[in-house]
């Protein structure tokens, strides 16, 4: 079987697993329960849904402060593309790096020079990482403190050693110069004088890099942006909770936030995280006293939320890349004229 096939079957493969669970979770907490909370909601879900657009500023707000101010493309322009590169990776679901992809592709239509572009997402990304780890803990030292349950502190405390171990290791790689090192090999592998060139863009890239981790101040910023928007986000949290009649406070909504982040980002393979977060919730929320039916209706919630937020970002994506098509289709159109026209007058 190829690379390919192999990676599709393993996706279907966990897609099916997650569907699995999610079903398995809903049955047991009780399908018309959980129906009942979600309608308990009601316009609740729009009040989410809108809220979700302030994380999302002060994602764009973070990303923004990483670009020199000679190639910094603005505020606005920056927040479209966060929002679909968000709406990318939380609906397609082979695409859970994709968003940041088409992100950084999309900074190169304002202008932005490529490897400005691309390193201002990887550091963007690796930084974000790094306070997603002190997210959780700080969401461990709440529950713990609020619970007094211990038994958590262990597995949590080696993920996030594993988390920090991995970023410290994408960290050193970067700074090695791990872009330039895979155009080398690409090159050897592909024994062709065309991709030559991929050897001295992967040296561009790499030293745009250094030159964004070497700028503390930006990436002092970033990590402050980011921790504020992933504390924000727990207001999502605390809307539902309050909607479905739980009278919780904001650090129940944040605790429950920080603990379900984490457990979907460690089952980022998962298409969608379908059944991982449902668990997440679950379990965290049972610690919190939050009834199962509420924990399963705020997953159900979240990704109501995902399709509000998601589908218009994916139009807008489709909207962008098809006026960009048709830009260039009249710039070749008008060429072809111009040739056309000089060629009949030299005739």
């Amino acid at each position: 079987m190829k690379p390919g096939g192999k990676l599709k079957l393993t996706i279907y493969i966990l897609g099916f697993a997650g569907a699995a669970l999610f079903t398995v979770l809903l049955v047991k907490q009780g399908i018309m329960s959980v129906g009942g909370a979600v309608a308990t909601a009601g316009w609740a879900i729009a009040g989410i849904a809108a809220f979700h657009f302030v994380p999302i500023l002060l994602d764009t707000m973070a990303w923004h402060v990483l670009f020199p101010k000679a190639v910094r493309p603005r505020p606005q322009s920056l927040f479209w593309m966060r929002w679909i590169g968000e709406s990318i990776s939380n609906l397609i679901p082979s695409a859970a790096v994709g968003g940041d992809i088409v992100r950084a592709r999309l900074a190169t239509v304002t202008g932005t020079p490529m490897a400005a572009a691309a390193a201002s997402v990887i550091v963007d990304v690796t930084l974000g990482v790094v306070t997603q780890v002190v997210f959780t803990l700080l969401g461990l030292w709440l529950l713990v403190s609020a619970t007094g349950r211990t038994n958590l502190i262990g597995p949590t405390l080696v993920g996030a050693v594993l988390g920090i171990l991995a970023v410290a290791g994408f960290y050193v790689a970067q700074r090695l110069g791990m872009f330039r090192f895979v155009g080398v090999i690409v090159t050897r592998l592909v024994k062709s004088p065309e991709w030559s060139s991929l050897v001295q863009s992967g040296e561009t890239l790499d030293q745009t890099v250094r030159e964004f981790y070497s700028r503390r101040r930006s990436v002092l910023a970033c990590c402050a942006w980011t921790i504020v928007s992933l504390i924000a986000s727990s207001g999502e949290i605390f809307i539902a909770l309050n909607a479905l009649g739980i009278q919780a406070t904001f650090l129940k909504a944040l605790i429950l936030q920080s603990m379900a982040m984490t457990v979907r980002s460690a089952a980022f393979a998962v298409p969608g995280q379908l059944g991982v977060q449902e668990s997440g919730y679950l379990v965290i929320g049972n610690l919190l006293g939050i009834p199962g039916e509420t924990s399963f209706a705020i997953s159900l919630l979240a990704r109501f939320r995902d399709l509000i937020v998601g589908v218009p970002g994916l139009v807008l994506w489709q909207v962008v890349e098809g006026r960009r098509l048709l830009r260039r289709e009249i710039v070749a159109r008008e060429g072809l004229s111009s040739n056309v026209c000089r060629a009949r007058r030299n005739e």
